[in-house]
């Protein structure tokens, strides 16, 4: 039977009363896939990747789904003999003529081939049919005065169910041969040598970066940690605009697609204007305060206007929804990736993000452990690496050597345990510049100036300097990379690079 066949609704009767609707279902389909089960319990393997016992319509078709799904889990021979006694006496089957139903199902599957077909049949309905719960949840919700979610939570909240809906049945977890991954490995291998040894992920277009992490790779979880005021949305946003303005491969782009990388980047503490507003300094080569403050002279105005043109060209979307749950951000990035195609997910800042359950005060590990290990399989479903910046703890600040490790992590066991790239940005200018030394009790001039000559000294090497500290990475080096960044701009760039390079943040 075919799917378009079994799935087909009849028309309304011609010049009468409008047929009564009715929930789709094939009974017959359920007992074929039942049979063919009940006859050859290998070919319930055709479908336990799929079907479960729910998707059945008939009540009684899914106790006898589930025990025979039961039966073979456990390693013992599901038919109609075997349950017979088992059935002989339900009063479900009973109007059924008890357990010889059993064996009329066995009696007419037993040519049946491809159970899979059959069970797709089934699947598919029951999607329909739970479908139709969802638009009757969403309709009686939105009619109902006393709901108190909001008309954008509920919109939320229909979306959810709708991708739930979408994965139901999905294969997930199976195991796959070794010459399949092997195969996968090697094709990995081969575009790496095609690019001599350059990006193979989404390149950051900062040199130290992309050497030590070959760009931001696929499935990979990326966490860039740092104290306020280190930088830590500024190198974040430097990285998305650096990988949304580089072109990509000619061959992975479809006819109408951005020609950069597309990233999708959730703000939970900055507006998407504020965003815009430091993309525009940067690019403009205008510092941010005076963008802010208007205080522009006539020949700004050009640079303005060139910059905003080449900033409108990038495949860049901005989401600074506050509050977001990690379910909530999950969808918005299927969504994403649905609609435009997705390669980068930056996500300011992971510990602004709410988990789904309700935690107390004291459940904050617990929570976090939630939204890192949502944003993980975030990364693996999509196929994308997700870059998520946290804070750090005060205990930096009780160091005489302010340079952060793992420990500084708040939270750090879940963070550190599901990253699979740990980077910490580092500012000694700005320790250094809330350090001015005084002259001591007792310290003779002469100490005290030439004190206060190395501080010179010190600042001005580390002016405009920054560190990335590369303190975990699952396949691959770690190590310092030094950079530098532009505070007016609100900008970071490759060290070497002393005059600023257009397209490059």
């Amino acid at each position: 039977m075919p799917i378009a066949e079994a799935l087909r609704v009849p028309p309304l009767p011609l010049g009468g009363e409008p047929a009564i609707r009715t929930l789709p279902y094939n009974l017959e389909a359920e007992q074929t896939v039942l049979g063919a089960i009940l006859v050859n319990n290998e070919a319930y393997q055709q479908v336990e990747t799929f079907l479960s016992a729910d998707d059945f319509y008939d009540p009684v078709h899914q106790r006898i789904y589930a025990t025979c799904a039961q039966w073979i889990a456990d390693g013992r021979i599901a038919n109609h003999k075997t349950l017979f006694h088992l059935f002989e006496t339900d009063p479900a089957l009973k109007e059924l003529d008890g357990a010889r139903y059993l064996a009329r199902l066995a009696a007419a599957a037993e040519a049946i081939v491809d159970t899979a077909h059959y069970g797709r049949i089934v699947h598919d309905l029951a999607i329909r049919r739970r479908l139709i719960r969802v638009g009757e949840e969403v309709v009686n919700r939105a009619f109902d005065r006393s709901c108190e979610l909001s008309g954008p939570e509920q919109v939320e909240l229909a979306e959810q169910q709708l991708f739930a809906l979408a994965e139901t049945g999905r294969p997930g977890g199976a195991f796959r041969a070794f010459p399949e991954v092997l195969a996968a490995a090697v094709r990995h291998v081969q575009s790496a040598f095609d690019k001599a040894g350059q990006v193979t992920g989404v390149p950051t277009r900062l040199e130290g970066l992309d050497q030590k992490l070959g760009g931001l790779q696929p499935s990979d979880l990326v966490i860039l940690a740092g104290r306020p005021s280190m930088g830590k949305t500024a190198l974040a946003v430097t990285i998305a605009a650096n990988a949304a303005s580089t072109p990509r491969p000619q061959a992975e782009r479809r006819p109408g697609e951005p020609a950069g990388y597309r990233v999708g980047l959730f703000s939970l503490e900055m507006s998407a204007e504020q965003l815009a507003m430091r993309l525009l300094s940067a690019e403009a080569l205008i510092p941010s305060d005076e963008l802010r403050r208007g205080q522009l002279g006539a020949e700004d105005w050009p640079r303005i206007a060139r910059a905003g043109q080449r900033l409108a060209s990038m495949a860049l979307w901005i989401d600074d929804t506050p509050a977001l749950t990690v379910a909530g951000l999950r969808t918005r990035a299927r969504r994403l990736k649905r609609l435009h195609g997705l390669d980068l997910v930056v996500v300011d800042y992971l510990q602004l993000l709410r988990g789904a359950g309700h935690y107390g005060p004291g459940n904050r590990v617990q929570e976090v452990s939630e939204i890192t290990q949502g944003l993980k399989a975030l990364a693996k479903e999509l196929a994308v690496p997700v870059l998520a910046l946290s804070q750090l703890s005060r205990a930096v600040e009780a160091r005489d050597d302010k340079r952060p490790m793992l420990s500084d992590l708040r939270e750090s066991g879940s963070i550190e345990q599901d990253a699979d790239v740990v980077m910490f940005v580092f500012r000694e200018e700005y320790y250094l510049s809330r350090a001015v030394p005084t002259q001591r009790e007792g310290e003779a001039i002469e100490k005290f100036q030439l004190r206060y000559q190395e501080w010179v000294q010190r600042c001005e090497k580390v002016h405009n300097k920054a560190e990335v500290i590369i303190a975990k990475q699952r396949n691959g080096p770690i190590g310092n990379v030094a950079l530098q960044f532009d505070a007016a701009y609100g900008r970071f760039r490759n060290l070497e690079t002393d005059a600023y390079a257009e397209g490059c943040y």
